[in-house]
């Protein structure tokens, strides 16, 4: 403690980077004389440590490069996509895969594409696949290995606009479609809002925190092969948020939308990759189990045995 008061003192003091440069630079610091310090015993031992100490630390610390080996690809531009290498400093660099991305652009490459907003896992917008597994770049710490680089790719199976822009029409299309909204048939009753029991209110637990940033979608292999038929994890999610929501009244006609086509919903394989990929650590998986158990028993046995799983 006594060292970093110093040091800050001696700043404080008006001694440049240049003088104490000079006392860096010597060999010993043991025979370092410091004039001004001359009748002070205490003083003199503590500047000797003081450089002492900061010739060891700038000793320890090292230039740790880092590669990243990021897609790129230019409609404008006939070339075929490529992945290009960036290498960076660590030492200078924040502790996330986001925070990478920012100083390549700013400092390196302004060419770089990518979406980015909250930078906080809320918003959901830097979702991109990162050393093959599909996340958030923004709660995506940077691998410390600098023995190996860290490869970044837009989200799997989806139309790339640029780099690691995915199209996100048809993503939020089938979102749409599942009416993410409270619906009802009736008033509340003090006319301005519907009350939930505390009880209620947790089963949305696991739910509601979805960011729809597309990482489950993009790694279902369902949705791969049926992204035009099977709405995803995502948006399945979110249709049952609504279905468990116990201020909706339109509860059994949402459960119908989503069964009336057997594709929608039954795509599902139960593979579980949405699970284990999403950022927030939900669980799309168990959220579609829970619809199918709940549309298999309001029907009649004999129409449970003809539905093509």
């Amino acid at each position: 403690m006594w060292k970093q008061g110093f040091m800050k003192k001696w700043f404080r003091s008006g001694y440049s980077t240049n003088k104490l440069g000079s006392f860096l630079s010597r060999e010993d610091p043991k025979s370092t004389k410091f004039p001004i310090l001359e009748g002070h015993p205490i003083a003199q031992e503590h500047a000797e440590g003081a450089v002492e100490s900061h010739k060891t630390l700038k000793e320890k610390t090292r230039v740790l490069m880092k590669e990243f080996k990021i897609y790129r690809w230019n409609p404008d531009q006939p070339n075929k996509p490529y992945l290009q290498s960036y290498f960076l400093d660590l030492t200078t660099c924040g502790p996330m895969v986001l925070d990478a991305l920012q100083t390549i652009k700013s400092e390196e490459d302004s060419s770089l594409t990518y979406r980015r907003s909250c930078r906080e896992g809320i918003c959901g917008s830097c979702a991109m696949n990162i050393d093959g597994t599909n996340t958030v770049a923004c709660l995506r710490p940077i691998d410390a290995d600098t023995t190996k680089p860290t490869t970044i790719t837009p989200l799997p199976h989806m139309f790339v606009i640029k780099d690691l822009v995915v199209d996100l029409t048809n993503f939020y299309q089938q979102y749409r479609s599942i009416e993410p909204r409270l619906k009802t048939r009736k008033v509340p009753e003090n006319g301005r809002e519907f009350k939930q029991s505390p009880a209620d209110r947790k089963k949305l637990d696991g739910l509601y925190e979805c960011i729809l940033c597309a990482c489950c979608s993009t790694s279902c292999p369902s949705y791969w092969w049926n992204p035009e038929e099977f709405l995803g994890p995502a948006a399945l999610l979110q249709a049952y948020r609504w279905i468990a929501d116990s201020r909706d009244d339109y509860t059994e006609e949402r459960l119908q939308a989503l069964t009336e086509d057997e594709t929608k919903l039954y795509r599902c394989r139960t593979i579980k990759n949405c699970t284990a990929t999403c950022p927030k650590s939900l669980n799309p998986a168990s959220a579609i189990s829970k619809m199918k158990t709940m549309h298999l028993f309001s029907q009649p046995v004999d129409k449970v045995e003809t539905i093509k799983y």
